[in-house]
Order: structure tokens, then sequence, then C-alpha cells
């Protein structure tokens, strides 16, 4: 992965420069500024650091790749980048093991990739891994859940705790019911007891 530096007093300035340069809209990039002073009246500066998105994404199917082979899992790939997020679906031999148990060795994967381009380039990019169809049935299933209980929370008045869930989870939730007309959806609780109530508004 190749991390391109521009550095300059205007982070707009930097950023157009470096798009330009590069040939590339920033939804096909990840950045992150850093302050820097410098000289003797200390003046501000900023130091851009950026990468493509499409070099992260190349980079995690082969690190998945070495590392599922490690494991003796034949695994291929198939991978796009849609609003800035890195979606790579995984195809095996042998699925249940990449999933794991309520998808907990999934998460443990998506965890692993995000850690490791945190180490390398210190920004957390949005990836989403995903096995054959595990996660689209996931979220069908959020989908049909979470508007049965608005509708129900609707007619009763009365709010409803969902069961504890994970920040990808919870987020299909909140963008499902975000304009679902006379509820609204909070969440409460720390990791890993994070869920989400869901509240009838007082139009």
């Amino acid at each position: 992965m190749e991390l391109f530096i521009y550095k300059g007093k205007d982070k707009q300035v930097i950023l157009d420069k470096a798009l330009s340069d590069l040939n590339l809209t920033e939804g096909e990039t990840i950045f992150k500024y850093e302050d820097q002073k410098s000289g003797l009246f200390k003046s501000l500066s900023y130091q851009l650091s950026l990468i493509k998105l499409t070099d992260i994404e190349k980079y995690l199917k082969d690190f998945l790749g070495n590392l599922l082979n490690d494991m003796g899992i034949n695994t291929t790939f198939e991978s796009n980048i849609r609003n800035k997020q890195i979606t790579i679906k995984m195809f095996s031999d042998n699925n249940a093991i990449l999933i794991g148990k309520n998808g907990q060795t999934l998460s443990a994967l998506t965890l692993l990739a995000k850690q490791t381009i945190f180490n390398h380039l210190g920004m957390y990019p949005y990836i989403n891994l995903d096995v054959e169809n595990y996660k689209d049935k996931q979220v069908a299933h959020l989908e049909r859940l979470a508007k049965n209980i608005a509708r129900e929370v609707r007619e009763t008045k009365t709010p409803v705790v969902m069961e504890n869930m994970n920040s990808y989870e919870r987020r299909i939730v909140h963008n499902i019911l975000n304009n679902f007309k006379g509820i609204k959806t909070e969440s409460e609780g720390e990791e890993p007891n994070r869920h989400i109530i869901v509240k009838p508004r007082n139009e």
C-alpha cells in the first residue's frame, strides 16, 4: 500500500492538489490530517496522509487469502467499493467455519482486518466482510424484525428494548427505521451489551 503525503497551510487546498495529482475523487480515498508547527513563530501547517481505497482492497484480499490458507481454508473473493466502504465477500469449501457461531468468527476476521490496516496507516477504513450471502440474509432478518417492532411501538406507544447487537447490526436498524413514521431509535449501554431502544415519537 502506497501512502501519499502532502503538506500545506490549507487543508482543502492540499486535498484538492492530492486528488488532482492522483486523478482520484475524495470518495476513492481515505485520508487524515496532522497538525504541524514549524519556524520561530510556530506557524501552523498540515500534513495530509492519503491512500487509495483500491490499494487497501487489494491488500486485504491478499492478507485474508494468506491467513485463511494457513488455516487450511481455500477461499476466493469478490469485492467492491461503494460509498467509501470496502465490501469483500468470501467463498470457501467450509463457510460454517468462516462464519462461526452467530457470526462470531466473521466478526473477529472483520476486526482483525480493520486493526491490520490501522496498524499500517493509522486510519480505520469502512470494511464489510461477508461469507457468500450470510450478511445479506442477516440484513433481511433485521429489516423484518425492526419493522415489526416499530409497528408494535407505534400502535402501543410503549418502548421496546432490542437484544444486544454489534455496531454493524445497530447501524442497520437505525438506518431502516430512520424515516419510519411515528417512532425513533436510540442506542444505550456499553459494549458488548449495547442495544437499541425503539420509542414512540411525539409528533
